[in-house]
């Protein structure tokens, strides 16, 4: 288990998150919600490792590192140019020590032509190799940030699929979206954050509380405007 207890991290002097603890178990999807500016990327960036002067504990609990054994999607997914899709794929491996593997059974899903330039691709199909160069490998987390961003409606519902079966083989992801749908069908847990802060935990059996919990907490004064713009007779 990924275990995150009084995580603190600034820019300057400007704290993004403050006193933020979550957890993270084996075979479980958990969703990340919160506006943007709410810290959820600067988190995502700490549990991976990408910060590293932030005060509080980041730590797998039986001991096991964490980057090695963590694919990261990043929001906006970086291509070194002049590089066609299957070289990264294959940089991707390479990096890591592994070898190169068989791309062509996820590419009948994905459908990409792996043959061309990445950086020529379009923003669902650069998404999509990202996705693609974490699926290949045996990670034990998975840390998605809006990976159904750019996607079509069919990829969307294919990634969904995806994800349940990496949670059915044991694999911890942790994703954030702003379809707050997508999060409550596919996920076990949800925890908002806020300003900076854990706001909550949901449990399964609670999301249904999600919705309105967020209407109620944080944007009763943009709807009351939205009801004086928009009067109903």
């Amino acid at each position: 288990m990924i275990e995150v207890s009084g995580l603190r991290k600034a820019f300057g002097t400007h704290e993004v998150l403050h006193d933020v603890g979550l957890s993270l178990r084996p075979g479980t999807l958990h969703g990340l919600v919160g506006a943007n500016g709410a810290g959820k990327t600067t988190l995502l960036h700490c549990l991976y490792g990408l910060h590293h002067d932030y005060q509080g504990t980041v730590r797998e609990t039986t001991g096991l590192p964490i980057r090695p054994s963590t694919g990261l999607l990043p929001y906006e997914p970086y291509f070194y140019p002049r590089l066609t899709g299957r070289e990264y794929l294959e940089f991707t491996l390479q990096a890591r020590g592994r070898a190169v593997v068989d791309f062509e059974g996820w590419n009948q899903l994905l459908e990409l032509p792996l043959d061309q330039y990445a950086e020529q691709y379009s923003a669902g199909m650069k998404k999509k190799l990202a996705l693609l160069a974490l699926l290949v490998q045996p990670f034990r987390y998975f840390i998605l940030d809006e990976p159904f961003n750019g996607l079509d409606l069919n990829t969307n519902l294919l990634l969904m699929e995806i994800l349940r079966r990496l949670r059915g083989q044991g694999a911890g992801i942790l994703l954030t979206s702003h379809l707050l749908g997508s999060l409550t069908e596919l996920c076990d847990e949800l925890t908002v954050l806020a300003d900076g802060t854990v706001r909550r935990h949901y449990l399964a059996h609670e999301f249904e509380q999600v919705h309105n919990d967020l209407i109620d907490g944080f944007y009763q004064d943009k709807l009351a405007q939205v009801r004086r713009l928009l009067p109903l007779e």
